[in-house]
């Protein structure tokens, strides 16, 4: 299982900086809610971002602020809530786009979902985010 964990992180930060052109450098956001208006952070942020999904310390890296995705009982990180990225039948998950709005897919459990984002990293977290919500600083360690 370990090997598994380690192989997937490796394939994760390759296919990562090839999907953005190779640019590890491109900064995505998550965008969620009825039209995607509500600000949900940096995906691939430094862990001492304050907006970062990553530090959780922060708002959107914390586990009980209700506008994180890693808090299982908010509209954005409930297994239920067709707000999350983790509920799999979500027909509003949140988006994923950059500083200049260009759209990189819907950040989705949901395989069917149209124009889904699916990269390694996204992939990864979409399996693991249970036990990733439960340490994110050591999971940042890992993936980045």
């Amino acid at each position: 299982m370990k090997k598994r964990f380690l192989l997937s992180m490796l394939l994760l930060i390759v296919s990562f900086a090839l999907c953005h052109g190779g640019n590890p450098y491109t900064t995505l956001y998550i965008y969620g809610g009825e039209d995607g208006e509500v600000y949900l952070g940096k995906l691939n942020a430094s862990r001492y971002d304050s907006e970062s999904i990553w530090n959780e310390y922060g708002k959107y890296g914390s586990k009980y602020n209700s506008n994180s995705i890693w808090n299982k009982y908010g509209k954005y990180g409930s297994d239920y809530s067709n707000y999350s990225p983790f509920n799999e039948y979500a027909s509003k998950p949140p988006v994923l786009k950059d500083k200049n709005g260009k759209v990189y897919g819907y950040f989705t459990a949901n395989r069917y979902k149209y124009k889904r984002a699916d990269y390694d990293m996204t992939d990864t977290i979409l399996e693991n985010y249970e036990e990733i919500r439960d340490d994110v600083g050591d999971w940042y360690d890992v993936i980045f």
